[in-house]
C-alpha cells in the first residue's frame, strides 16, 4: 500500500511555486485577497494557514475582515473593491457566510478572472465545457495527488461518493476530462444511489466525500483500488486529549489493507487543497499579465 501523503506533496507543490515567485524579480508580486466575514473559528483558522501558504510562496496576501454584522451589500461592495484593484490577482471568499448574506450572490460577484477558489459560475461552466480556466481547489488536488503518485486514470472507473459543488461534481468532471489526470469512466453516487457498496466495489478510483465518518468500509472497497478520502470528521474519543479526533469518510485500518493508495486524514486532501489555491494564485497573476502585454 502506498500512502498519497498530501503533506509531503503540498510542500513539494508550495517549493515549486515559491521558485516560479522567486524569478519574477522586481515585477509586482502575486496578490491574493482573503475576506472573511462574521467569527466563525474554523474560517478563522482556515485563512490563516492560507495566509500562512502564501508567505511560504512569496505570495502578497491582504486580509479583509469584516463584522459579523455587516450587510449583504457591504460584502458585495469589498469583493467589487477587489475586483477593480489591478493589484489583486485573486480572491478568496471564506465560506460559510452569515445567514443574511447569500453565498451564491456573493461568489458571482467576484471576477471570473480572480475566482481562484473555482466557483464561479462561469468557471464551473467551463469546467462542464472542457475548457477550465479555474478548477476548485480540492478537485484539483485529488488530481495532482493522483498524478505525482502515478495512479493511472485513463481507462480507469473512478467512483465519486459526493454530488457537492464544491468537491464531487467538479472532481467527477475533472477526472473525465481528455489528459494527463483524466480519461476516466466516472460514475457518481450519492444519498439516493441503490447499492452503493456495488458500484464502489466495481471502481479502480473511488473518491470519498459525503461527510459521513468511516462511511466506505473495506467490503466497499476491491483490492488493489485507490482510494481518496475528502472527509474531515470530528468523532467522539474520551480517550483523546480533545475529547474528540478527526476521522475521514473512510474506515482507514481496514481498507488500507485492501487499497493499493490511500490517502490519510489528516494530511492527505486538506493540504493539497491549499496548495492548489496557491498555483490557481500564481496562474491569475499569469493570466493577469498576459492579457495586460496583450493590451500594449
Amino acid at each position: 500500500m502506498t500512502l498519497l501523503d498530501g503533506k509531503q506533496t503540498a510542500a513539494t507543490i508550495t517549493g515549486e511555486i515559491a521558485r516560479k515567485v522567486a524569478g519574477i524579480g522586481d515585477h509586482r508580486k502575486p496578490t491574493l485577497a482573503l475576506v472573511r466575514v462574521g467569527e466563525d473559528p474554523a474560517s478563522k483558522v482556515y485563512l490563516g494557514a492560507k495566509a500562512k501558504a502564501c508567505a511560504a510562496c512569496g505570495i502578497e496576501s491582504r486580509g479583509l475582515h469584516l463584522d459579523e454584522n455587516a450587510s449583504e451589500q457591504e460584502v458585495l461592495d469589498a469583493l467589487r473593491g477587489f475586483n477593480e484593484d489591478p493589484a489583486v490577482d485573486g480572491i478568496l471568499l471564506q465560506l460559510p457566510l452569515p445567514a443574511r448574506v447569500d453565498a451564491d450572490r456573493a461568489i458571482a460577484t467576484i471576477d471570473p478572472c480572480k475566482d481562484v477558489d473555482g466557483f464561479h459560475p462561469m468557471n464551473l461552466g467551463r469546467l462542464a465545457s472542457g475548457n477550465p480556466r479555474f478548477v476548485p481547489c480540492t478537485p484539483l488536488g485529488i488530481r495532482e495527488l493522483l498524478l505525482r503518485h502515478g495512479v493511472e486514470t485513463a481507462g480507469a472507473h473512478a467512483v465519486v461518493v459526493g454530488r457537492s459543488v464544491i468537491v464531487g461534481k467538479p472532481v467527477a468532471l475533472l477526472l473525465a476530462l481528455k489528459g494527463p489526470g483524466g480519461d476516466a469512466t466516472v460514475t457518481i453516487c450519492h444519498s439516493r444511489t441503490r447499492d452503493i457498496a456495488a458500484v464502489t466495489r466495481s471502481a479502480d478510483i473511488v473518491i470519498a466525500a459525503m461527510g459521513v465518518p468511516r462511511f466506505i468500509t473495506a467490503d466497499m472497497v476491491s483490492e488493489g483500488a485507490a482510494v481518496v478520502d475528502v472527509g474531515i470528521n470530528r468523532v467522539e474519543d474520551p480517550t483523546a486529549k480533545k475529547g474528540y479526533r478527526v476521522v475521514g469518510d473512510v474506515d482507514f485500518d481496514p481498507v488500507s489493507r485492501k487499497a493499493a493508495f490511500i490517502t490519510p486524514v489528516p494530511g492527505g486532501v486538506g493540504p493539497m487543497t491549499v496548495a492548489m489555491l496557491m498555483a490557481n494564485t500564481y496562474r491569475a497573476w499569469e493570466l493577469g499579465r498576459e492579457t495586460s502585454n496583450a493590451l500594449r
